[in-house]
C-alpha cells in the first residue's frame, strides 16, 4: 500500500508537471503574437519608406516590329488567303563589363517599441556594351533603344540620378520598358539607328550612373554582366550575406563591413533568366544579396529558451522529491505548482524586458527576480533557509548555463546534451547509496 501511495505521489507531481506546458505554451504563443506585430513595423515602414531593394541591370534595348506575311483558312472554305500580321519584340543586350560600388548608409526607423533597420546606399554604376550588328530581316525595322534599369521600388530614390552615357548627360525616365515584367525602374532614349532596317549599334557603350536609393533591411544586385564585379561596405556591424552568391572577400568588425563579388556569366544563369522573364517566360533572376539584420532578436532568442522551460520544471520537481523523500519533507503539490509558475513567468519577463531593453540585461534582470524569489519562498517550503539557498544556487547555474546554450546556438546541441549527462549523473551518484525500498516502506509525511 505504500509504494502505491509512493507511486501516486510521483503521478501527481508529472501530472504537475504537464500542466504546467499550458503556460508554457500560452507564452510562446505571445511570442509568436508580438513577431508578427513586428513584421507589420517593418512592413509599415515598407510602405511608408522604401521597401527591399533589388537592382538589375542596366541593359541596352532595341526595339523592334516585324510584319510577317502568313497564311489562313477561309472560314466554310478549303482555300487559305494571305493576312499581315505584325510582331513587337525587344533584343536584350547584356553589359560585357558590369561595376557596382557604395555605401549603404544604416540608420533605423522606429515603429512603437520595433526598431526596423533602414539604409540609404550611395551607389556608383558603370557599364560597359560592345558595338552590336543589326542585320537586315524582311518585315522588321527597328525603334529607338534605350538603356533600361531595374529599381524594385523607385519611391527610394532620393534627387535625380546623374547618368552619363559615353561623355554625355542623359535624362533618366520613369518606367523600365523592356523590363517591366521583372521589376519597376527607369530607362534612358538613345540615339536610334541611321538605317531603320539594319545597322551597328554603338551608343552607350560606356555608361556611369550615380543615384542614391532608400530601403528597407536588405539589397539585392543582379549579376547580370558577363563579368560582374560589386563591392559595398556599411558601418552596419552585422550585415547576412545571401541569394545564390556570397562575397569572395569580406571583413566584418565592429566598425563595420566590407565586402567585394566576382560573378562570371559563366557560373551565373542571370542573363538566361532575365531573358526568360522580358519574354513573359516567368521565373526569377538570381541575384547577391546583403540583409541589415538585428544580432539579436530577442523573440527568437526567448523562444529558444521557452524550449527548455519544461526541463527547468522536471529538474526542480525532481530535486523536490529527493529533498521529500530522502529528508522526509511535507511539500504539498500546490507548492510544486507555485514554484513551476514562478519558473515559467520567468520567460514572460523576458520577454516583456527584452524588448525595452538589451536581451542580456534583461535576461539578467528576470533570472534574479525568479531566482530570488524562489530562494525565498523555497527557505520557508525546505524550512531552512540553507536549502533554501542551495535551491536558489541551482537556479542559477541552470539560468547561467540556458544563457550559453542561447549565446552559443552552433554548440547549442552539444551542450545540452553535456547538461542534460551531468544532471543525471549527478541524481545517479546523489541517489546511489538510496535503499528505495527502505523508502517505500517508511510512512510519508502527512500533506500539510
Amino acid at each position: 500500500m505504500t509504494s502505491l501511495k509512493l507511486l501516486l505521489r510521483f503521478a501527481i507531481v508529472g501530472a504537475l508537471a504537464l500542466l504546467l506546458l499550458i503556460p508554457l505554451l500560452l507564452i510562446r504563443g505571445t511570442i509568436n503574437e508580438r513577431e508578427r506585430y513586428r513584421d507589420e513595423a517593418i512592413e509599415r515602414v515598407a510602405q511608408s519608406f522604401a521597401g527591399e531593394q533589388s537592382l538589375i541591370g542596366p541593359v541596352r534595348v532595341l526595339p523592334w516590329t516585324q510584319v510577317r506575311e502568313v497564311q489562313v483558312p477561309v472560314e466554310g472554305s478549303s482555300q487559305r488567303r494571305t493576312e499581315l500580321r505584325t510582331e513587337q519584340g525587344y533584343d536584350v543586350q547584356m553589359p560585357t563589363r558590369l561595376n557596382v560600388q557604395g555605401r549603404l548608409r544604416a540608420d533605423e526607423r522606429h515603429v512603437g517599441l520595433f526598431k526596423v533597420p533602414v539604409y540609404s546606399w550611395q551607389a556608383k554604376l558603370q557599364a560597359e556594351f560592345a558595338p552590336t550588328r543589326y542585320a537586315a530581316v524582311p518585315g522588321r525595322s527597328y525603334g529607338q533603344p534605350y538603356l533600361a534599369l531595374g529599381i524594385s521600388d523607385v519611391r527610394g530614390l532620393v534627387g535625380t540620378p546623374n547618368l552619363r552615357v559615353d561623355g554625355r548627360a542623359l535624362a533618366l525616365q520613369p518606367g523600365s520598358g523592356a523590363l517591366d515584367e521583372v521589376s519597376k525602374g527607369l530607362h534612358a532614349p538613345l540615339a536610334v539607328l541611321a538605317d531603320r532596317n539594319e545597322g551597328t549599334l554603338t551608343d552607350a557603350a560606356k555608361v556611369e550612373l550615380e543615384f542614391v536609393l532608400g530601403g528597407t533591411r536588405s539589397l539585392s544586385v543582379a549579376p547580370i554582366g558577363d563579368d560582374t564585379r560589386v563591392a559595398l561596405d556599411s558601418a552596419w556591424p552585422h550585415p547576412l550575406f545571401g541569394g545564390s552568391f556570397l562575397p569572395n572577400e569580406r571583413s566584418i568588425d565592429h566598425s563595420g563591413f566590407k565586402a567585394e563579388w566576382a560573378v562570371s556569366s559563366l557560373a551565373s544563369a542571370a542573363q538566361t533568366q532575365l531573358g526568360k522573364a522580358i519574354r513573359g517566360e516567368g521565373g526569377s533572376v538570381e541575384a547577391l544579396n546583403v540583409a541589415l539584420v538585428d544580432p539579436v532578436d530577442v523573440y527568437t532568442q526567448t523562444d529558444r529558451a521557452t524550449k527548455y522551460g519544461i526541463l527547468f520544471v522536471l529538474l526542480t520537481f525532481v530535486g523536490f522529491a529527493l529533498f521529500e523523500l530522502i529528508k522526509q519533507l511535507k511539500i504539498h503539490p500546490l507548492q510544486y505548482l507555485l514554484v513551476g509558475l514562478a519558473l515559467a513567468i520567468f520567460f514572460l519577463l523576458l520577454l516583456s524586458l527584452s524588448e525595452q531593453i538589451p536581451f542580456w540585461q534583461a535576461y539578467l534582470v528576470s533570472a534574479a527576480a525568479c531566482i530570488g524569489l524562489q530562494g525565498f519562498y523555497l527557505s520557508g517550503v525546505l524550512h531552512s533557509w540553507k536549502r533554501g539557498v542551495g535551491f536558489a544556487t541551482m537556479l542559477t547555474l541552470l539560468y547561467g548555463v540556458l544563457y550559453m546554450l542561447l549565446a552559443s546556438e552552433n554548440n547549442a546541441l552539444l551542450m545540452g546534451s553535456l547538461l542534460l549527462f551531468g544532471i543525471l549523473a549527478a541524481i545517479m551518484w546523489v541517489t546511489r547509496k538510496v535503499d528505495w525500498y527502505e523508502l517505500s516502506s517508511r510512512t510519508p509525511p502527512k500533506l500539510p
